[in-house]
């Protein structure tokens, strides 16, 4: 369907049928633009008295303001740049309050899966709402779910709200890991039930390297700083470990800071913030239906987003074969989600096997889906 000039994606017009957006997104016109406007006035942000530093510092909290606007920040929560989700939800993970039980399904990206010290794994099922409340019943003092918004390896939307209600009742907080919802769907943080939401810009057509952690700040302001220098710091005195450190977003932005991705990464933001996310959607779901239904954790029952995973006979040869031979662009492995794709059938992560991912977003037509279809129908590949 066709979009906004500012959602359209740059490099449109190549001859190369790219279906492989939940690894990385192609940059849409907007974040380019964005960039393009900002580069003559680029400087350091923050404390500056010079016109570079002073837009630039403009434009740096200006994108937060987007940001904020975007996740449905509430009053005194903290927006953070990073630079992606693993490194948002490292943060997160290093400023849990001390004795913090985690709690974390096996289906998770190796993001939202590797970082919690000791965590509770879950065993993804058909009903993570059972299984999270009967976790929780367990638990004593500060606890924390992680759980994504949407599978990378299946597309389909887990129950986050559903979810979050359990985990309150219990007295936790929720993480979304939304790298792959919010590309797809608004992440308004109270509509979630999320205490901390988390993405990616390269995820979301912005790809100049920033990401994102947004929720409650008291956690945060009380961690450590998660990169110790300039900027972190409001006085430093003559003695070792005489510091008095910032609170706010500032404590855990050390350093300068990507204002150029932070700045697309926002302008996309904004875009989607006025973007008919309902007939974007709608588009999608066709695009989905003409598609055979790929591999499912919940047996097809949840509504999805535009990624589909096959199990095939070799995945890896036959994702090669398209791109050499009908310049298609799907992905093929494990997709940073290695005890998810072998609970789906897809083999280890050592022996090539693994899943066949097609994925998809702004941009993407039913050409493109005709075209995969009869590509795999030529290599003689059944989905």
């Amino acid at each position: 369907m066709p979009v906004s000039d500012h959602l359209d994606i740059v490099g449109a017009e190549l001859d190369f049928t790219h279906l492989d957006y939940a690894a990385s997104a192609p940059c849409v016109r907007v974040a380019a633009d964005a960039v393009r406007d900002l580069l003559p006035f680029y400087g350091s942000v923050h404390r500056g008295a010079g016109l570079r530093s002073q837009r630039s510092t403009l434009a740096y909290e200006r994108a937060r303001d987007v940001v904020a606007e975007f996740v449905g920040a509430r009053e005194g929560d903290s927006v953070i740049f990073t630079r992606n989700t693993t490194d948002a939800l490292n943060l997160l993970a290093r400023a849990l309050p001390a004795g913090t039980t985690t709690v974390v399904f096996d289906g998770e990206h190796h993001a939202n899966l590797l970082p919690w010290p000791s965590p509770v794994r879950l065993a993804a099922s058909a009903d993570p709402v059972g299984a999270v409340r009967e976790a929780l019943s367990r638990v004593r003092g500060p606890a924390l779910l992680a759980v994504t918004g949407a599978s990378n390896v299946t597309g389909e939307i887990w129950p986050v709200r559903e979810l979050a209600d359990v985990a309150h009742a219990y007295g936790a907080r929720v993480v979304v890991d939304a790298a792959q919802l919010a590309p797809h769907a608004p992440i308004d943080r109270g509509e979630l039930g999320a205490d901390y939401v988390a993405f990616s810009g390269h995820k979301l057509y912005a790809p100049f390297g920033a990401g994102v952690l947004a929720g409650r700040s008291d956690w945060l302001d009380a961690a450590e700083p998660y990169l110790r220098g300039g900027g972190a710091s409001l006085a430093v005195g003559d003695a070792p470990g005489d510091v008095t450190w910032a609170t706010g977003p500032a404590r855990h932005e050390g350093g300068t800071p990507n204002l150029v991705g932070a700045v697309a990464l926002a302008a996309v933001c904004e875009a989607l913030l006025h973007a008919d996310r309902a007939a974007l959607d709608e588009h999608e779901q066709s695009l989905l239906a003409a598609l055979p239904a790929g591999v499912t954790l919940f047996g097809g029952r949840r509504e999805r987003v535009g990624i589909v995973s096959y199990a095939v006979p070799d995945p890896a040869g036959v994702a090669d074969r398209l791109g050499r031979e009908h310049a298609i662009g799907v992905r093929a492995g494990m997709f940073c989600a290695h005890p998810l794709v072998r609970k789906l059938g897809g083999g280890g992560s050592c022996d090539g096997g693994g899943l066949l991912r097609v994925s998809f977003g702004l941009g993407s037509t039913h050409d493109d889906i005709d075209y995969l279809l009869r590509a795999l129908d030529e290599l003689g590949v059944c989905v």
